[in-house]
């Protein structure tokens, strides 16, 4: 039995179907490179065409193969610093411990986040400790697996009002071309979603969304085409009639460009679509 997914990642497969490839009303530059050292940096600038507003950051990473640790470095155009120290199977065979620190330097503001994960077969967890001055929260989430079947817990725990601000539950069927996933959040939020591979080249995806208390269900098809192996055409809409387009055309090896648009299916002659761009450059 291989390991379970964290939390986070279930129903990832039908996520991607859904958020990978789409990037409309953002012109986007993402420029990674390695140095001979072994440090590595990531850039990226961004640009809202509905706002105007522009941003950017600066990530460097640099890991200790020997120790196993990794060192993570971060900065971006709000002035915010973030420092993440991690240390993985060293302790224990699939134990991962970080620590997560941030500071603005403007307001002085600082904040720390201490991180555990497990993971061996049958079983994947987690426990985050986020400090605040008023008191922690802890963070906790568990999935295990068997023959394919997922059962998954999350929750948040604030220490200073003793109060569990979230409680989450989560239940799925994972084979080697389908999946299914569902949720159930604070009991007032329940979400399902389906992913198959129906071949090499077609993805597709559905998912499901409803309320308590609202008679309104959300729901939405995604499907990704691979054209060729350096293009692929991705697809969505949803029951709002907002469909959704992207294409990703990899020019050369490391180099990636994305264009996406939006358009709204109830109001095509009013205007108001959105389009993206985003530019992927790797060495």
């Amino acid at each position: 039995m291989a390991v379970p997914p964290a939390y986070s990642d279930l129903g990832k497969s039908a996520k991607d179907i859904f958020n990978k490839g789409f990037g409309y009303g953002i012109l986007k530059l993402d420029v990674k490179t390695k140095a001979q050292s072994g440090v590595e940096f990531a850039t990226s600038g961004s640009n809202n065409t509905d706002t105007g507003k522009s941003g950017g950051h600066l990530e460097t990473k640099y890991k200790v193969s020997d120790l196993g640790l990794n060192f993570t470095q971060k900065w971006n155009t709000d002035n915010t610093l973030t420092t993440e120290i991690t240390i993985e199977d060293q302790l224990a065979k699939g134990l991962k411990l970080s620590l997560d620190t941030s500071f603005v330097p403007n307001t002085g503001k600082k904040s720390a986040k201490l991180k555990s994960g497990y993971k061996r077969d049958f079983v994947n967890m987690g426990c985050d400790l986020d400090f605040d001055m008023a008191g922690p929260t802890v963070h906790g989430a568990a999935v295990l697996g068997y023959e394919g079947w997922l059962a998954g817990y999350q929750l948040a725990f604030d220490t200073a009002k003793s109060k569990l601000t979230q409680n989450n539950f989560a239940l799925g069927y994972k084979a080697g071309d389908f999946q299914l996933h569902t949720s159930v959040n604070d009991s007032t939020e329940f979400g399902g979603s389906i992913y198959q591979k129906v071949n090499s080249n077609l993805e597709t995806a559905v998912q499901l969304a409803w309320t308590a208390g609202s008679n309104n269900t959300r729901f939405g098809i995604g499907a990704k085409y691979l054209l060729d192996k350096d293009a692929s055409l991705s697809a969505k809409v949803d029951n709002a009639c907002l469909v959704g387009v992207g294409y990703t055309q990899t020019l050369r090896p490391g180099v990636k460009l994305t264009l996406s648009g939006l358009i709204d299916g109830k109001n095509v002659n009013g205007g108001g679509h959105k389009v993206g761009m985003g530019f992927e450059l790797e060495a």
